[in-house]
C-alpha cells in the first residue's frame, strides 16, 4: 500500500475556522480541537502565571501580559498560547499577527504532543524569543530561548527565578516557585 496523499486531508483557512464552534487551533491548514477544556490544575497554574506576568509588566508603557487569543501567522495557521506577552500595539480586535515575545504552555494530556513538537517548531520558526513548555504533572517548566534562529534550553526550572529580556522593557524576574 503506497503513502496517503497530502490532498486526501482538509485544508482549512482563516474563513472556516472563524466559522467554528468551540476551541480550535489551526496549524498549517489541519484543524485541531482544544477539547476537552483544560483541567482545574492547569487553569489554576495559567492564571498564576497571567498574574505574574501582569505584575512584571505593571511598569512597561510596550508590553503586556495577554491569556489565550488568536495568533493568525497567515491564512493557514491560528494558534492559542496559554499566556503570552506581545510588545506591540495589536492591529486587530480579533487577533494578533505579530510573534508575541514569551510564549507559555501549559501542557494538558490533550495538547502534550502538539506543544512539546509543532508548536516548539512553529514557535522557533515564527521567531518568538522565549518559549516557556509548563509540565503540571511534573511541576516543572522547561524555559528556552531563541538564539541564532534556534531554541537553546535555559534551564528545567521548578523554585528557579528566570531573568526574561525584553527589548522594550528590559528584563524582569520570573519566579518559578510561585506557579505551582
Amino acid at each position: 500500500m503506497g503513502a496517503i496523499k497530502k490532498e486526501y486531508f482538509p485544508n482549512y483557512t482563516y474563513e472556516d475556522y472563524k466559522l467554528w464552534e468551540g476551541d480550535w487551533e489551526l496549524i498549517y491548514g489541519i484543524a485541531y480541537a482544544m477539547a476537552p477544556a483544560p483541567m482545574i490544575q492547569h487553569q489554576a497554574i495559567s492564571n498564576r502565571i497571567a498574574r505574574y506576568l501582569d505584575e512584571a509588566l505593571e511598569e512597561c508603557e510596550t508590553c503586556q501580559a495577554l491569556l489565550p487569543i488568536d495568533w493568525k501567522i497567515d491564512d493557514s495557521t491560528v494558534v492559542q498560547p496559554d499566556n503570552l506577552v506581545i510588545c506591540h500595539t495589536p492591529q486587530h480586535e480579533a487577533y494578533i499577527k505579530k510573534a508575541p515575545k514569551i510564549i507559555f504552555e501549559v501542557l494538558s494530556k490533550s495538547t502534550a504532543t502538539k506543544d512539546l513538537n509543532l508548536k516548539y517548531d512553529l514557535y522557533e520558526q515564527e521567531g518568538v524569543n522565549y518559549y516557556v513548555i509548563v509540565d503540571p504533572k511534573e511541576s516543572i517548566a522547561k524555559v528556552y530561548r531563541l538564539h541564532e534562529g534556534r531554541y537553546i534550553k535555559v534551564c528545567d526550572a521548578f523554585e528557579d527565578k528566570v531573568v526574561f529580556e525584553l527589548e522594550a522593557c528590559g528584563s524582569f524576574e520570573f519566579d518559578f516557585s510561585k506557579i505551582w
